[in-house]
């Protein structure tokens, strides 16, 4: 994806209410920060926030966290707030090498939506379900760790599907056409673009259960 730059996106973001600022002061606070004892769901990579937004206006009884690492990307869902009051929304801007510097088993459910596929075999540790990543998620979860993704990619979706498995994710519901499924679909702003073109969207729903 090309990056365009926005014209004084730091300050943007900087200046924007539902952005975490210090999002390590927050680590195993994130109740405290939302004022009540509801899950929290994060998306890694929210891009321009369609997704992230629609999920907190839809469930307005789940905390949502969006995260994304550019500036110029979250300025785009910044834009989109304007005018909206959804307390059970908050943004960070970050890295997802450092996820396990800012939660503490705190996260219900994570969001993978049309990550970046990292096609070239000597990147596959880059990609967001390589075990590397998996790994770090153990130490942010509360509970039996969830991890849904969205991609047009198949050789992506091919790599998490081997990659959750052989970490002991149960792969609770899989499609290879979202959009023929009988879900409740959030849509992502490249999900609409993709379904508009034709292009299948492949899902996956796993659950890693913890033994008790």
């Amino acid at each position: 994806m090309r990056l365009r730059n926005v014209k004084n996106a730091v300050t943007i973001v900087e200046e924007c209410d539902y952005v975490i600022k210090e999002p390590k002061e927050y680590k195993g606070k994130y109740q405290q920060l939302f004022a009540n004892e509801n899950p929290i769901h994060i998306e890694i990579g929210m891009g321009k926030g369609d997704f992230i937004i629609g999920m907190a206006k839809k469930y307005p009884d789940i905390n949502f966290i969006g995260i994304e690492k550019y500036e110029s990307v979250m300025v785009r869902a910044i834009q989109k707030l304007d005018g909206e009051m959804l307390p059970n929304l908050k943004l960070i801007r970050l890295d997802a090498i450092t996820i396990d510097e800012v939660f503490d088993h705190e996260v219900d459910t994570i969001y993978l939506n049309f990550s970046d596929p990292w096609p070239k075999k000597r990147h596959a540790k880059r990609r967001l379900t390589s075990s590397i990543f998996l790994e770090k998620y153990e130490h942010i979860f509360n509970g039996n760790p969830h991890i849904i993704q969205k991609t047009d990619n198949i050789y992506l979706f091919a790599s998490s599907l081997s990659s959750l498995s052989t970490f002991g994710y149960i792969l609770e519901r899989v499609s290879l056409d979202l959009e023929n499924e009988e879900l409740d679909n959030v849509c992502t702003e490249y999900e609409k673009k993709f379904m508009s073109m034709g292009v299948k969207i492949n899902y996956v729903d796993a659950v890693k259960y913890l033994k008790k």
